[in-house]
């Protein structure tokens, strides 16, 4: 393997020299002062508490834990001074005397292979590391009791270090000292790391193309608030800590405007904070309250744009869709590769109109550079015709380390091969000065190594780190990059370069098999049903966009909404994955249930024919139209919708509103007929649930009519004729009371003398035919009609 190679025009360097060298030692006056006290007094901030790694080695190399946190200068020249600085650790439970701390120079490393096997080694190992730097000062610690800790610093001109020429060397700084049990020095702490050595430049350099990715995880839903702009929804406002002065974004994006390097950037991520510069609203429990970080996001994206002003930009699908689930968990879900489609082609666009540049949108970049034929089909299938890949994936036996650009399979795709330990190399817990430090070094010589391997022979070697570096990575990265600003062995170069360089003829070209995909990759892909809610959700936005007078207002937010559901981000967050697939189904289903039919109650119908109404509501911000309302009736023989056993007419409502659409229904014969209603789309697809109701027949025939328009007419009369006979009454009352007042009056006139016609004058007053009676009054009704009541007639209960 190229790891393993033999590094060109070295050997392996002779028995130490024992030249005398000045050596500086400084260790802190009060902490020598403390160490010199009996008992061991320290600060409580150097004080920590002892580790498992006693209990492995309790009184032997492992005893002390020694740490290098700085070496500086990392790529040190002829006439540089070495300085390394550093702590040591009691991590036993003996207390260490007479200890002194020693730099030690190992012979010149041949491999890239040597420089792993160093870097894996833990203990002191008296046949592989080398002895300490003779006659020199050393930094004495009288005592270091369990648990303490002690700061060293050691400086050496770089002329006394012994080196046998450029290239790789291993540098240790070992602790020796006693314990109680063991009175006799011995090692009882080491540490190692490596010193590139290259004073001159090299005859061919190495061009080093480094990714410097900006990517983050999806916080924007699928919602958005009712104004005309369509204002985001955000699922939280969690992006804000990473934006801010400081945190991962902001020093991402103010490290990498200074370092050469190829920015690798996630369209979302760019249309996130986009959209957070111009407004954004954040769920709160069940409400939207307003975003407040309109101006950290505007001031974030207008750095972002500087930064990669004359650089290389690359830009990922949009939201970063996951290659490898997609290939493996994906594909056999209808309409899964559709998704990849739209993502390439949103993407740059996006890039170009925020950043305005424009990207190159042909590399695809499957998670931690792992391929096999499915993944390379996938990742192709968009329009991409280049692949980021890995060393450790796609592997070369080689005695070197060959270009990165191939072409892989067939010749169609380009593969760009990363270098796996230089890609690696940062993604431990750089927080830690000790591991930081290490890490640097060992990317410089690793560097070096390629270079010295082939010196005659200039190689592409391209760099793809982590894809979310934390902000110690960051800074451990680019601290690195600056350690090869001297240019004297490589040369920075760009991913559109190196996938252009001419490919080593002795490169590996084949696909690996998927038996050799990493199962620990494997594990931590996507569901399948993750595939399936995407495909329920997008098949609903399909039936539910068609019935829109303005469909892009729904169809942008969740066709996004849907990418960000398939994005590699969500690798080990699987609950979090699973909310955000529910929130986004769930509020698209909120929607389409927002057009509905209103229930309705059964109906009577009286009469042969009638109306039957049903009332379509709109609860959307926008007109709905090209629906259609179907009319069942269950039994034909029964009832006839529009002359038919089934009958449809148009649909079409405003916002807000409500349509009674009204279909004519036919009795045939009386009783119950159950009745279904149902929206369809154009094409006949099915929208919304169905309503059901019963229509009641109840048939009423012309004789039917007459006898109960007699029986109405009869009370009539009847009530007419008590009238009446009230009337009369009353005025036989009257003329009675009348009679007996005029009886009184004649009485009285005879009395005085009564004349000779009185009786005859009282006859003529009755006259002959009796007293006269009042007329009966004319019946208040007019003719009532024969005729059925009119059609249409309904009730509704």
């Amino acid at each position: 393997m190229a790891e393993a190679a033999d590094i060109k025009g070295t050997a392996p360097s002779p028995a130490r020299r024992w030249l005398r060298r000045t050596l500086t030692v400084t260790v802190g006056a009060p902490l020598l002062a403390g160490l010199l006290q009996a008992p061991v007094s320290a600060a409580p901030a150097a004080v920590t508490a002892p580790s498992a790694v006693a209990a492995e080695d309790a009184t032997g190399s492992k005893t002390v834990d020694v740490s290098i946190d700085t070496l500086t200068p990392n790529t040190p020249v002829e006439g540089d001074t070495v300085t390394l600085t550093g702590m040591v650790t009691n991590r036993g439970k003996k207390p260490v005397t007479d200890a002194s701390v020693e730099l030690r120079v190992g012979p010149l490393m041949t491999s890239r292979s040597e420089i792993e096997q160093v870097t894996g080694r833990t203990g002191y190992r008296d046949d592989s590391d080398p002895a300490p730097v003779p006659d020199a000062p050393t930094a004495k610690i009288p005592q270091l009791g369990a648990g303490l800790s002690a700061e060293f610093s050691l400086s050496v001109p770089v002329a006394d270090l012994g080196l046998d020429g450029a290239g790789v060397y291993q540098l240790g700084v070992s602790l020796t000292g006693q314990t109680p049990d063991r009175s006799y020095p011995r090692v009882l702490g080491i540490e190692r790391t490596f010193l590139p050595y290259q004073p001159e430049p090299t005859e061919k350099k190495t061009q080093i193309t480094y990714l410097w990715p900006l990517i983050a995880s999806a916080h924007v839903s699928a919602e958005t608030a009712t104004d005309d702009q369509q204002t985001p929804v955000f699922e939280d406002d969690a992006l804000v800590a990473e934006l801010r002065p400081g945190g991962r974004l902001d020093r991402m994006v103010a490290l990498g405007k200074d370092l050469p390097v190829t920015w690798v950037i996630d369209p979302d991520l760019l249309a996130t904070v986009d959209a957070m510069a111009n407004g954004y609203r954040v769920k709160n429990g069940s409400l939207h309250v307003p975003g407040t970080h309109k101006e950290l996001a505007g001031r974030w994206l207008d750095a972002v744009e500087k930064a990669v002003q004359g650089h290389k930009v690359v830009a990922l699908p949009f939201a970063d869709p996951d290659l490898a689930s997609l290939a493996h968990r994906g594909k056999d879900v209808p309409g899964s590769l559709g998704h990849l489609q739209s993502a390439t082609a949103l993407a740059g666009m996006t890039v170009e109109t925020i950043l305005h540049v424009q990207p190159s949108t042909d590399f695809a970049w499957p998670v931690e550079g792992a391929v096999d034929p499915a993944i390379v089909a996938v990742a192709t299938s968009a329009g991409a015709d280049k692949v980021i890949a890995r060393s450790d994936s796609v592997r070369d036996e080689l005695p070197y380390t060959p270009t990165a650009a191939r072409p892989l399979g067939d010749g169609s795709t380009t593969a760009v091969v990363s270098d796996a330990l230089l890609s690696t190399v940062f993604e431990g817990d750089m927080v830690r000065s000790e591991n930081a430090t290490l890490a640097v070094q060992e990317f410089l010589s690793q560097s070096l190594a390629i270079t010295l391997e082939q010196p005659e022979k200039q190689r592409n070697v391209v760099v793809a780190p982590q894809r979310v570096p934390t902000v110690a990575q960051a800074q451990t990265m680019a601290t690195a990059l600056r350690g090869l600003s001297g240019r004297r062995w490589s040369q920075p170069s760009d991913l559109v370069a190196a996938a252009t360089a001419k490919p080593d003829p002795d490169a590996s070209t084949a696909v690996p098999a998927a038996s050799r995909y990493p199962k620990k990759l494997r594990d931590r892909e996507l569901p399948v049903q993750a595939f399936r809610d995407m495909k329920t959700t997008r098949d609903e936005l399909n039936d539910f966009k068609v019935v829109l007078t303005f469909p892009d207002r729904v169809v942008a937010p969740f066709g996004n909404a849907v990418n960000r559901e398939m994005s590699t981000s969500w690798r080990d967050r699987t609950r979090e994955a699973a909310i955000y697939r529910d929130n986004v189904q769930g509020y698209l289903q909120r929607l389409t249930k927002s057009i509905q039919l209103v229930d309705k109650s059964d109906l009577t119908l009286s009469g042969r024919s009638a109306t039957i109404p049903v009332t379509v509501q709109n609860k959307l911000l926008q007109g709905v139209d090209h629906l259609v309302l179907r009319l069942t009736s269950n039994n034909r023989n029964r009832l006839k919708i529009n002359g038919e056993r089934i009958a449809e007419l148009p649909v079409k409502v405003g916002a807000g509103h409500s349509q009674s659409v009204k279909f004519d229904a036919t009795a045939a014969v009386n009783g119950q007929v159950p009745v279904t209603a149902q929206l369809y789309t154009e094409d006949g697809t099915p929208y919304g649930k169905p309503m059901s109701f019963t229509v009641k027949v109840s048939e009423i025939t012309p004789t039917v009519m007459l006898v109960i328009a007699g029986g109405v007419l009869l009370l009539v009369l009847a009530g007419v004729r008590m009238y009446t006979q009230r009337k009369r009454l009353a005025a036989q009352a009257a003329e009675a009371e009348e009679a007996e007042a005029t009886e009184g009056a004649d009485e009285a006139g005879e009395s005085e003398g009564a004349g000779a016609d009185g009786p005859v004058a009282e006859r003529k007053k009755n006259g002959a035919d009796g007293p006269e009676q009042p007329s009966d009054p004319t019946p208040d009704t007019g003719p009532e009609s024969g005729d059925p009541s009119a059609t249409g007639e309904k009730v509704d209960r």
